[in-house]
């Protein structure tokens, strides 16, 4: 009889990674560290169980998009009240909270569960090319782009 490999938490090790966000675009940088957090890469992967490591992206602020998103993509929040939309456009908000972008891009990653909330605490998002998470050792996460793609 067939049985499915569920790993309990103490034989999961969280590794940490940290990814350079200059000159790269949202969306592939996006899609690789939402594989990582999700532990997607690692055979030891179980849909329902945070199995995913811990990412540090750096340099938000310099990361790149395609044709006319920078001045036609909109930026939406609501503070719960009437009346209460906020809309920025990319450039705007990069200018004034460059992390947010990042944030949110992999955020619309993850599941929308108590499991891509709990996944999300492991990202860490930083505007400049600093982090204070040296101590933990991270290994550097190249993220792999299609070379001579329509980019």
């Amino acid at each position: 009889m067939n049985k499915t490999y569920v790993p309990t938490q103490d034989s999961l090790e969280h590794k940490w990674y940290v990814v350079d966000a200059a000159d790269q675009r949202l969306g592939r940088l996006a899609t690789e560290v939402a594989m990582y957090l999700r532990g997607k890469h690692k055979p030891t992967y179980t849909p329902s169980m945070d199995t995913g490591d811990f990412v540090i992206v750096i340099n938000a602020d310099k990361i790149a998009v395609t044709g006319k998103k920078r001045t036609q993509k909109i930026y939406r929040r609501h503070s719960g009240r009437p009346g209460g939309m906020k809309t920025e456009t990319f450039a705007k908000l990069q200018a004034r909270l460059p992390e947010r972008i990042v944030e949110e891009a992999i955020r619309g990653m993850l599941p929308h569960t108590s499991l891509g909330r709990q996944l999300f605490t492991k990202l860490k998002v930083y505007a400049g090319p600093n982090h204070p998470h040296q101590a933990q050792k991270p290994e550097e996460l190249i993220v792999h782009t299609i070379p001579g793609g329509n980019e």
